[in-house]
């Protein structure tokens, strides 16, 4: 397993090591045939999991990704943080246990998520518009979406969502 972004390597493990190595997950001897090597720690495959999904992250893929002490598999990863892990309006990073707000796969900081004619903060239970990558309040949308012109699957209720899995 490689944490992208990480350049740590795994110290050498040899064959006939009478030096065992202990799993970070379970505290165990590792006397499998593999092992994995992840967030400087060795691991049984069987116990390097994602801390959302709980899948086996050895059987998934040769990646994993960490952030505020959670290990995650990709779709988790991308889920909780985006596909970058940070704000869709200021670009800054999203620390884990902050509160985000969501629209069309774009995540932003409770503070950025404002309409973008008015700069009001938009607040849970607030109804907004989400057109071409741009919020707006109830009051502010264009008056192509009053007069029906957009789609109306561009109108979403506002909801909060936490990062937690």
């Amino acid at each position: 397993m490689v944490n992208p972004g990480s350049n740590a390597q795994p110290p050498p493990v040899g064959a006939g090591s009478l030096s065992w190595k202990r799993c970070a997950g379970c505290g165990g001897k590792i006397a499998d045939r593999f092992l994995l090597y992840a967030m400087d720690s060795y691991w049984h495959s069987r116990c390097l999991k994602c801390s959302c999904c709980q899948a086996q992250l050895g059987e998934i893929g040769t990646s994993c990704y960490t952030k505020s002490g959670m290990i995650l598999c990709r779709n988790d990863y991308i889920r909780l943080f985006g596909n970058s892990g940070a704000c869709s309006a200021c670009g800054q990073s999203i620390p884990a246990s902050e509160l985000v707000m969501r629209a069309q796969g774009n995540v932003y900081h409770l503070k950025c998520f404002t309409c973008s004619t008015c700069r009001n903060r938009l607040v849970p239970g607030d109804r907004f518009h989400y057109i071409n990558g741009s919020l707006f309040c109830e009051h502010d949308r264009p008056a192509a979406l009053i007069n029906g012109h957009l789609n109306s699957l561009q109108t979403n209720p506002l909801l909060p969502d936490q990062k937690v899995c």
